[in-house]
């Protein structure tokens, strides 16, 4: 396996970190058991006998009992376990004084470099072993949330992207099914040689341009929309001819207002597509507002009496799948039939 020279870097600065932790507490060891004696050098001796008890119970605790028990809650054991680990901590702390007074200070206990306290003594490395728990612990928690952090991240960017292949994919859906049906009118007049298919001609070219341009941006201007919007129903105008009553009201919009491309025209084909004439009329209601950066947009058909799911093409299917991706809790969509009329109600909130 390959070391990277950033981790060998990162292992000689916890080599230092730890260095440099263990040598605050040999200091800490010759000032508080130095504390009013002049013995120095006994102080430093002993100093030393306890070091190396204090560095395996902080080890033993720090990098197997918290990992192996407290991180995963067998709280049970953990206790267990330290408990034997301050018991024999505490032995080879009593070895270590008994050993000091023997052959340091030939059993004079008045020169013990402490306070003659074997309490004091434990109570201090198990200060020093309390310390580094804490430490440990800090650590964890630290790293635990940057790995969080780093997962949900990891999680959250793989979500935008299948949300965006979604969308992409959604769109492909959309278009083609939408050019189908614009080509279809073409090829008729074509066929026919009226002396419509220039304009028609004109205004596909402007559908195309918006989609081969527009529709891939994530915001569009809603008059951009609605210009799209228009051009589709021109379209639909030469067509259907005096077949069809159509109303389009979409009045004082705002410069600045965006909203995701291809949201309204679904609904619209789908009037057209799936209407149905009443007194040889194909009769279709369309109604575009704003008010405080909501969009809010009705269309009304008219539809067979009896018909229940006529409407539902895929263009509607599609449109509700992106107004959930794009708008999650920002839109309202209610599609309704009130006796020969198919209705349609969407609100769209574009603030943030």
């Amino acid at each position: 396996m390959t070391i990277t020279r950033k981790a060998v870097l990162e292992k000689l600065m916890e080599g230092g970190v730890h260095l440099l932790f263990w040598s605050l507490v040999f200091f800490f060891y010759i000032y508080v058991f130095g504390y009013n004696n002049s013995q120095r050098e006994y102080t430093v001796v002993f100093s030393s006998f306890l070091m190396p008890i204090t560095m395996v119970s902080c080890y033993a605790v720090t990098y197997y009992l918290i990992p192996k028990y407290l991180i995963l809650r067998k709280y049970g054991s953990f206790l267990l376990y330290s408990l034997y680990t301050f018991v024999l901590t505490a032995f080879a702390v009593i070895i270590s004084v008994f050993y000091a007074l023997i052959f340091i200070l030939d059993l004079k206990v008045a020169e013990m470099p402490v306070a003659r306290s074997l309490p004091f003594i434990l109570i201090t490395v198990y200060l020093i072993i309390f310390l580094a728990s804490g430490i440990a612990l800090l650590r964890h928690y630290y790293s635990s949330n940057t790995r969080n952090d780093k997962l949900n991240n990891k999680v959250l960017e793989t979500q935008l992207k299948l949300k965006e292949q979604e969308l992409k994919y959604l769109k492909m859906q959309i278009h083609p099914h939408f050019l189908f049906n614009t080509l279809n009118t073409l090829y008729g007049f074509a066929m026919a040689k009226a002396d419509e298919t220039p304009d028609i001609i004109l205004r596909l070219s402007n559908l195309l341009d918006y989609l081969l341009y527009q529709v891939d941006k994530p915001l569009v201007s809603l008059k951009s929309e609605l210009l799209h919007i228009e051009d589709y129903i021109a379209l639909e105008k030469i067509r259907f001819s005096d077949s069809l009553e159509l109303s389009f009201r979409a009045e004082d919009i705002p410069d600045n207002l965006e909203v995701a491309p291809m949201l309204f025209i679904p609904f619209v084909e789908n009037g057209f597509k799936h209407g149905r004439f009443n007194n040889e009329k194909l009769q279709i209601d369309i109604d575009i507002s704003t008010r405080e950066g909501k969009v809010f947009f009705e269309m009304t058909n008219s539809a067979r009496p009896g018909a229940e799911d006529e409407n539902e093409g895929i263009g509607l299917r599609n449109i509700e799948k992106r107004l959930e991706m794009v708008y999650p809790g920002k839109h309202s969509l209610q599609v309704s039939r009130e006796h020969n009329l198919f209705k349609v109600t969407l609100m769209i909130d574009t603030h943030g």
